[in-house]
């Protein structure tokens, strides 16, 4: 019997942990999550960067051998072992469950942040309406954040109020959601928001493709630059672009996909999220050089003098096009009202891992998980991001949680999975029992050679860039770096484990059955498969030989 295996006197109650009603609302869901602020304000100038054109080339090839193998990956471990990320991975192995405190640790520090854009991006639809920030969009973007910047940053709690009400709304609102549960609130949002997004932009590019100098922003982003394809930085460039948008390897896709009904096609799914993200993200890139062509139509300057990306796009680049274009208030709301809603959806998704832990670490009930997890969560949120401190913090953190978060987690767990517990047969076999798209040994040498070799480059690269830089990060005090990057980073890992050494309490839901009443599947075997049987139905009904 596996070593997590209830025990009699435990199994008499199911865990409630919702569900999706099917498999449209978690695709939905899932592109809802992967769907996010890095489509729109990231992939563009990341093309441009890296040989335009000829970019869509090692984009693909990161795609098919590591996006969509590590999203099944996910879905695997969450699917088989019906669980939030701590939980799925101490049912998977006794001992990796210091992954999913990772993953869930990841999850919380990127909600803290992520509300403050949100909270940006939702003042800057409504500032689009009479283009507030008039003909100086830096300007007045510096004096509504009234952000430290450079080497002034500095623990300050100097509250800006404009920020502040705005952040309290974004945190109202995901409150709410989360409380209405997977499907009445993460699934039936995904499914209004993400179809509404898409209008929007699509409506949005077709406007800016009128715009005067719009195709010579295309011919910028799309000429290719075949000679960047001999360099290693852009091909690591294209699978960082993969790992930070699919949402992968930080427990989204993963606690999504323990709410999936247990006869689900997982990799027609994960076939679907992947191709709709990568789509979406090609349409941003039309859209947003779209604008940028006429910005530098409009200024008499050439393209690579314009392009940006992250908040100086958003908040500065795109309010001058506004300010310059025909009909730049539609311009404008259509821009930020497309940010808000990709926003919220990956907001939800992303306190969604943190809610499911806690819910399946304590047994809790929807409404009172919700609760223990957002409130101190929007206390902190707004208490550190909307002060003058917010904009810097925010960027120590979100490179520091990406870069040695999210793809130090992807290394390691790939390298676990493939190498120590030798789960991948497992992992294989249940996603081929009702998978549409059949899983191979191309599927083995992606997530256990390709997936963690790039990973592990990009590690070495980031960390290379980082020490030899003749400055700090961002101009900052090497303390600030030091505290809200590095020592978070190694804290992340250090208090993840030992969130995995204490005890589960007996009404948690780690030692009750899935939701369906049925007995969860045990421990992967190392090196073994499952063994198909006729009177499977489902693939949590299959065992290893040695079971």
């Amino acid at each position: 019997m596996s070593a997590t295996s209830p025990s009699p006197a435990a199994t008499a109650s199911s865990a409630d942990r919702g569900a999706f009603s099917g498999r449209t609302a978690f695709i939905f869901a899932a592109i809802g999550s992967a769907v996010g602020l890095g489509n729109i304000w990231r992939f563009p100038a990341v093309a441009y960067e890296n040989g335009g054109g000829a970019f869509i080339l090692p984009y693909l090839i990161a795609l098919l051998s590591a996006g969509i193998p590590l999203l099944f990956l996910d879905y695997a471990i969450g699917h088989r072992w019906r669980g939030s990320a701590p939980m799925a991975w101490r049912r998977f192995k006794r001992w990796t469950e210091f992954i999913g405190w990772w993953q869930v640790l990841i999850a919380l520090i990127i909600a803290l942040y992520y509300a403050l854009i949100l909270a940006w991006a939702t003042n800057y639809t409504f500032f689009s309406l009479n283009q507030r920030w008039e003909d100086d969009a830096e300007g007045f973007f510096n004096e509504y954040t009234q952000a430290l910047g450079g080497a002034d940053a500095t623990i300050s709690f100097d509250i800006v109020p404009a920020v502040l009400i705005s952040m309290i709304v974004v945190w109202l609102a995901v409150i709410v959601v989360m409380a209405l549960g997977v499907q009445k609130g993460i699934a039936a949002s995904s499914v209004v928001f993400i179809p509404l997004l898409v209008i929007m932009f699509v409506i949005l590019v077709v406007r800016a493709l009128f715009l005067p100098g719009a195709i010579d922003g295309l011919d910028a982003l799309f000429t290719p630059n075949w000679a960047a394809l001999l360099d290693p930085t852009v091909w690591i460039a294209a699978y960082g672009q993969i790992f930070f948008s699919l949402s992968v390897a930080f427990g989204i896709m993963l606690t999504y996909s323990s709410y999936l009904k247990k006869k689900t096609d997982l990799t027609g799914s994960g076939l679907v999220v992947g191709f709709a993200n990568s789509g979406f993200e090609i349409l941003c890139g039309i859209g947003v050089f779209s604008a940028l062509g006429f910005m530098a139509q409009a200024q008499g300057v050439a393209i690579d003098e314009v392009v940006t990306s992250g908040p100086g796009l958003a908040f500065v680049a795109f309010p001058t096009i506004i300010s310059e274009a025909p009909a730049g208030a539609v311009i404008g709301v259509l821009f930020f009202g497309s940010l808000v809603l990709a926003g919220f959806t990956s907001l939800i998704s992303i306190v969604e891992v943190v809610i499911a832990a806690i819910q399946d670490k304590f047994g809790f009930a929807r409404i009172p998980a919700t609760l223990w997890v957002c409130i101190p969560l929007a206390v902190v949120s707004t208490a550190l991001f909307s002060t003058t401190m917010g904009l810097p913090l925010l960027d120590v953190l979100d490179k520091w949680a990406n870069e040695y978060g999210i793809v130090a987690a992807a290394a390691v767990s790939t390298i676990i999975v493939t190498y120590v517990v030798r789960g991948l047969p497992t992992l294989r076999d249940h996603l081929n029992l009702k998978g549409s798209f059949p899983i191979r040994n191309w599927w083995l040498v992606c997530v256990g050679g390709i997936a963690p070799i790039v990973l592990g480059v990009s590690l070495v690269l980031s960390t290379r860039d980082l020490l030899t830089a003749p400055t700090t990060y961002g101009e900052y005090p090497g303390w600030f770096v030091f505290v809200f990057g590095w020592l978070m980073a190694i804290g992340l890992v250090v208090v993840a484990i030992g969130l995995s050494l204490i005890p589960w309490p007996a009404g948690s839901n780690l030692y009750k059955d899935d939701s369906d009443g049925d007995p969860v599947a045990p421990e992967a075997v190392a090196g073994k498969g499952l063994v198909s049987t006729p009177e499977a139905t489902t693939p949590h009904e299959l065992r290893s030989a040695e079971w």
